[in-house]
């Protein structure tokens, strides 16, 4: 399934029905008076949050909705039928903003959430409305007001309790697919993730948390280098950040560097997103060739208070205590 998680769209709320000018003619029944029904309400464009979707794949295709407008009132009192209303399900953690400020409207957070995204407009009254001692017969009614519009942009932030990040090939892919049932693309060469992956971890007594893979990220990302921060709305959720960095000395990767650019763009992005705790995580323990390059950066976390832990996706070493560890931090 092709992920998507931005959409730009048009939504428009359907008219109210205009109210109905009548009057009541029947034998026997004179001078019956007015009997013109109200129109119906237009329609309102309502947003809900379901759990059973992952991915803004329908809007992709469809970028217009409207909802239908209400009937115009009939004769003998009858009201118009209200407009049917367009409800639009979207994952849960999709959230809505205007279009030209990019202001948030809504915050679709969680299952069964709804918005009012525009609403319709209300019906005309009849010109049984307008009778009374003076005008007894009213030849005029109310029409119906117009629907509301607007352009709107939909992002989905996913929901998840951990959030991967680290330069490009620092593991994280690999990761995910040892700790989860989640089955990301996994290649030896930079920029393999190019969507996020969502991933259930579950510890050995029914203990569990989600943990999100977000593609890498590079210096200068902020300025648009590599895929950018495109991704990193989907750890804005996160309640914490595991820090991956490849510390096997195949990459000549200077562990500290690596460190240090991946927060400066974290900064660069979002001051909150930054300040979430973080776990400083050594990939690739297996295949380290120098022991200098865990040393260093063990000394480094300890100088900045930073918890650290060196493991390895492939064989298995360190991984458990790491989940049991991250679980603490989470519910402890």
């Amino acid at each position: 399934m092709v992920f998507v998680d931005y959409a730009r769209l048009f939504v428009k709320s359907g008219n109210g029905g205009s109210g109905c000018v009548s009057f009541r003619r029947e034998k026997y029944i004179p001078r019956g008076g007015p009997d013109g029904g109200d129109g119906g309400k237009g329609g309102s464009v309502i947003f809900r949050a379901t759990t059973r979707l992952n991915t803004l794949l329908a809007q992709r295709y469809k970028k217009i909705y409207k909802a239908k407008n209400g009937e115009h009132g009939k004769g003998r009192n009858m009201h118009g039928k209200d407009g049917a209303d367009t409800i639009i399900e979207v994952p849960a953690g999709t959230v809505i903003k205007d279009a030209e400020s990019e202001e948030m409207l809504f915050d679709l957070h969680s299952e069964g959430a709804e918005c009012t995204v525009v609403r319709g407009g209300r019906g005309g009254k009849g010109n049984a409305h307008f009778k009374g001692p003076v005008r007894q017969t009213p030849r005029f009614a109310q029409d119906g007001e117009p629907g509301e519009e607007a352009n709107i942009i939909i992002e989905l932030k996913l929901i998840a309790d951990v959030g991967l990040a680290g330069l490009p090939n620092a593991g994280k892919s690999t990761f995910i697919a040892s700790v989860s049932a989640a089955k990301p693309k996994i290649g030896e060469y930079p920029f393999t993730t190019l969507t996020p992956n969502l991933g259930v971890v579950t510890l050995s007594d029914y203990r569990s948390f989600t943990i999100v893979d977000i593609p890498g990220i590079i210096e200068n990302a902020h300025k648009g280098a590599g895929l950018g921060l495109t991704f990193l709305r989907h750890a804005e959720r996160t309640r914490l950040l595991l820090h991956l960095i490849d510390i096997s000395g195949f990459e000549r990767v200077d562990t500290i560097n690596a460190c240090e650019t991946i927060n400066n763009e974290l900064a660069k992005y979002s001051r909150e997103l930054a300040g979430k705790p973080q776990i400083i995580v050594g990939t690739k323990l297996d295949i380290a060739d120098d022991a200098t390059h865990i040393e260093s950066l063990g000394d480094y976390c300890a100088q900045k208070g930073l918890p650290f832990f060196s493991v390895s996706s492939v064989t298995g070493d360190g991984v458990k205590e790491l989940i049991n560890y991250i679980y603490k931090r989470l519910y402890d």
